[in-house]
């Protein structure tokens, strides 16, 4: 029986030796940020007028930082969303 090269290695390894690890890791970090974000903001009762207007920005810079495709948001932006919904960002290099 002839076994695979795949078989018993880590999807985490083949997303490396693809060249796909970094960018599926930003993105799974951007979708988690959108959720966690929106879920506060549900949990609290708060609309998406109210929450751009806490983060003192638009109703569309918002939507573009729930947008889980949208990986293109700035540190300061979640840094203000996450204070908008009483919750503090971290972010560590590991």
């Amino acid at each position: 029986m002839r076994k695979s090269r795949h078989i018993g290695s880590s999807f985490e390894k083949f997303l490396k030796q693809e060249g796909l690890y970094e960018g599926a890791t930003a993105h799974a970090a951007k979708r988690a940020l959108a959720w966690q974000i929106a879920k506060a903001m549900k949990a609290q009762g708060i609309t998406k007028v109210e929450m751009a207007k806490r983060m003192k920005t638009s109703r569309a810079q918002l939507d573009r930082l729930l947008d889980p495709r949208n990986d293109k948001v700035q540190l300061d932006t979640v840094q203000r969303a996450a204070a908008a919904v009483g919750r503090k960002l971290h972010v560590e290099l590991a």
